[in-house]
């Protein structure tokens, strides 16, 4: 991997969100690059089997045959879901995944991504959530 970024300053903390979360101890500028997705890359088959059979949920998509498993990382894995996410994955020049700021964030937020499918929306607890199915009264 090509840096750590700001990788020692980013830590796990509980969440309001959901269990634990990543947090930045310093302002992060908007287009920053705060961590690199590390992890064993595995194929889509391997991909389904270790959701399926190991109820693996810290894999990040990198492309149609390639998928990155973060299960063994001690930061990337514990971002959250939030449908106003202040980061975005996004690919460097040497092909790793990266996590990058959507916007400025201050000191003491947690970093968050939009994990990108509609089954997420059922479960997001987002304090004004718009994606978010309507229920029947």
């Amino acid at each position: 991997m090509s840096s750590n970024y700001l990788y020692e300053n980013i830590i796990v903390k509980d969440s309001l969100l959901h269990g634990k979360g990543i947090f930045t101890q310093i302002p992060i500028n908007k287009n920053q690059t705060i961590l690199v997705i590390g992890g064993e890359e595995i194929d889509a088959t391997e991909c389904i089997r270790r959701e399926n059979e190991e109820n693996n949920v810290y894999i990040f998509w990198k492309d149609d045959h390639t998928y990155i498993d973060a299960s063994s990382t001690e930061k990337i894995k514990y971002v959250n879901h939030s449908c106003d996410a202040n980061c975005y994955i996004d690919e460097d020049e040497t092909g790793n995944l990266i996590l990058v700021a959507l916007r400025n964030i201050e000191s003491g937020e947690e970093l968050t991504i939009d994990y990108g499918y509609d089954e997420i929306h059922d479960e997001c607890s987002c304090s004004s959530c718009e994606n978010k199915l309507e229920t029947a009264a």
